[in-house]
């Protein structure tokens, strides 16, 4: 869904965003207040749970803005439910130049408390993608001093690899002989072979 009040050269304008989750339910007061709070273009989500980051209006919404634009909801919530999503999204749009509005909820960062308001998400939004690289990096630890495999799958198991390890070492086959049984490349089975400790 999109629609246009004043198509022009492009210039910065105000860019509205509508969604409801329920097939059921009208967008009509979102655009309205939209229109009200001066909106150039409307896109929409009828239907879509904000839960669901991947959605067709919002993402030629976010591909259509330029610096100076200012993205417009009538509240927060109408882009997504995941506090982390919405703090990357205004992080990101904030790194644009694109400004935001949320009506109901009195964000606007085209004023100077909007634009701190912009400065401490961004903060947020730097903080949890470092949390989250602290809790990949801890858990990947973790599963290694427990002796599991992290990474892509093993296309050998440890039975296999000591086995060829074994024939390799007795001379009773070649790399590329065992290799073609396991049904691997040579060099997979001679990285699995000195990997194996």
């Amino acid at each position: 869904m999109k629609t246009t009040k004043n198509p022009s050269e492009k210039r910065s304008q105000k860019v509205g965003y509508v969604r409801v989750s329920d097939k059921e339910q009208t967008e009509d007061f979102q655009i309205d207040a939209l229109k009200q709070a001066g909106c150039d273009v409307i896109y929409g989500d009828h239907g879509v749970s904000g839960a669901i980051r991947k959605r067709k209006g919002l993402d030629e919404l976010l591909a259509s803005l330029t610096e100076g634009d200012t993205l417009v909801v009538w509240k927060l919530d109408r882009l997504g439910r995941s506090t982390i999503h919405l703090l990357h999204m205004l992080d990101d749009l904030r790194k644009r130049g694109v400004d935001f509005q949320a009506i109901t909820q009195g964000i606007d960062t085209t004023t100077a408390v909007g634009r701190m308001l912009y400065g401490q998400l961004a903060v947020f939004a730097e903080f949890e993608r470092e949390q989250i690289s602290e809790r990949t990096k801890a858990g990947m630890r973790a599963a290694k001093a427990r002796g599991k495999h992290i990474g892509r799958p093993r296309k050998l198991t440890d039975e296999q690899i000591i086995c060829a390890r074994r024939q390799i070492a007795s001379r009773r086959n070649t790399i590329t002989h065992i290799a073609r049984n396991y049904g691997v490349a040579p060099l997979t089975l001679s990285r699995s072979v000195r990997a194996l400790v």
